[in-house]
């Protein structure tokens, strides 16, 4: 199948399996893109259909396993029964350096374990308890979030006196985050909530807070890195490169950060988004009460790379824009080995993607840069202006699905017969069950840095050894069974 009419027949084939209400309601999340449209023309940041199996988190997962959880050198505490914390302990691998239980925690995982008796009588004294004693043992940590999860909402739990009170005793920040899962339709609003924390916690005691480096004084080329969460190491090369640039990173917010870098953005003169859609909001905020510009960046294979960082060198002046294309060229010949060494076992290869945040538009290029084609794409937790983003990524006939349920997925892909998979870890097992190659995009499958030149090379490697593995040889797909 190759023209838009076909894969809009292939949409409605799929859908035939729902009643006539969830055929309806589905229909308006899955579209296929179409040339000269500015949109992808799906629907977006809406309830998923009851009984329908959706791959989304939850508000708790937004805020802790994203946005708070990474800053590696405040202690994060899931307020509620032992499982959420528990299900998102160290599943991210967002990379820092530090010493794990003395002056870094990301790692680790805190809880306030509710029982029975705390949903009857309140965990507001638990907690109270719980952050003493974390004082006790963590000394230098540098300040606690408390992640609120869903009995905690349920049974009206006062997390902000708490928090105000410790904050006073301690003379740390203590960051109430009101992220109980049943809010929202996903992760999210969890996100939008972790933002709103910092604009009304942390921002306006940022002076308070801020400790200034021995010798530090502003500067023109001052950046902070927002929404990269080190995933695999991925915000290590990234930074490498706009310092290669001529820009002085002051703050990663928030992987391999430190609550010192949050309250050190606002002196930075722009902020260079990653994920746009997680960490959005605090830019926003900070543009209309700082002044501070942003834009989005994309780190994912040469082409973007060399693309965005004259975006980001146009911002400053020609000292930079000239440091930038010394960059380029210095690092494309390398960019054109591994291009051709890989593409001669990649070129023509179709994927689908579903993933959540930027990816299911950022890491195109990346694949096209290897000569490979995304017939399919979609997010988990999208809004309008994500898919929006997507359409100048994508070819006119690709396939835009919004929030996937799995068996529309497994549908397509037996229809569209894709040469990878790049999804979750829910999807994984599924796929290569149906012996299709599958790569891991929310934690790059335990492998990684995919950003930056080097992390090109790394990506290039991956996904030759996840389509060429001759393991695939000794089993068939269902479209070749039949």
């Amino acid at each position: 199948m190759t023209t838009v009419e076909d894969r809009k027949a292939l949409i409605d084939e799929v859908l035939e399996a729902y009643p006539d209400k969830a055929k309806k309601l589905r229909a308006k999340h899955i579209s296929v893109q179409e040339a000269e449209k500015a949109d992808c023309g799906v629907k977006s940041n809406k309830k998923s259909v009851p009984g329908v199996m959706t791959t989304r988190g939850c508000a708790y997962a937004g805020a802790k396993g994203v946005v708070w959880g990474p800053v590696k050198d405040m202690i994060h505490i899931s307020h509620g029964p032992v499982g959420c914390g528990y299900y998102s302990w160290s599943g991210r691998r967002n990379y820092y350096v530090g010493t794990t239980g003395v002056d870094s925690f990301g790692t680790m995982q805190f809880t306030s374990d509710f029982q029975e008796r705390d949903i009857v009588f309140g965990g507001d004294k638990k907690l109270a308890k719980l952050i003493d004693e974390l004082e006790d043992l963590f000394p230098l940590s540098q300040g606690t979030t408390i992640e609120s999860e869903c009995p905690v909402g349920l049974i009206g739990d006062d997390i902000e006196a708490v928090a105000r009170a410790k904050a006073k005793e301690t003379g740390k920040p203590v960051i109430p985050v009101r992220c109980e899962g049943f809010r929202g339709v996903s992760q999210s609003l969890g996100h939008h909530i972790a933002n709103d924390t910092v604009r009304d916690w942390v921002l306006p005691k940022a002076d308070d807070y801020r400790k200034l480096p021995e010798g530090f004084e502003p500067g023109p080329y001052d950046v902070n890195i927002i929404g990269d969460y080190n995933i695999g190491g991925d915000a290590w090369p990234s930074r490498l490169l706009l310092e290669e640039i001529g820009l002085r990173v002051i703050s990663q917010f928030s992987g391999d950060g430190t609550f010192n870098e949050v309250v050190m953005t606002p002196l930075a003169k722009l902020n260079l988004i990653h994920c746009y859609r997680s960490m959005n909001y605090i830019c926003r905020f900070m543009e209309e009460k700082y002044g501070i510009g942003w834009l989005e960046y994309n780190f994912f294979g040469p082409t973007q790379i060399a693309k965005s960082l004259r975006k980001i060198a146009a911002q400053f002046d020609e000292t930079i824009q000239a440091k930038a294309e010394e960059v380029i060229a210095k690092y494309q010949p390398r960019m054109d080995a591994i291009a051709a060494k890989y593409r001669a076992r990649l070129e023509g290869k179709k994927v689908m993607m579903m993933v959540g945040g930027l990816r299911p538009r950022h890491v195109v290029p990346a694949f096209t840069d290897l000569g490979m084609e995304v017939i399919g794409t979609g997010y988990e937790f999208g809004h309008g202006d994500d898919y929006k983003r997507t359409a100048e990524y994508v070819n006119e006939g690709t396939v835009i699905y919004d929030d996937i349920s799995g068996y529309e997925f497994e549908e397509f892909a037996k229809e569209l017969k894709p040469d990878l998979i790049a999804a979750g870890i829910k999807e994984k097992y599924v796929f290569q069950k149906m012996a299709l190659p599958f790569r891991q995009m929310h934690s790059w499958d335990y492998s990684g840095p995919y950003h930056g030149y080097d992390g090109f090379e790394v990506f290039a490697r991956d996904m030759d050894l996840a389509i060429n593995n001759p393991t695939w040889g000794l089993i068939n797909p269902p479209w070749q069974e039949a």
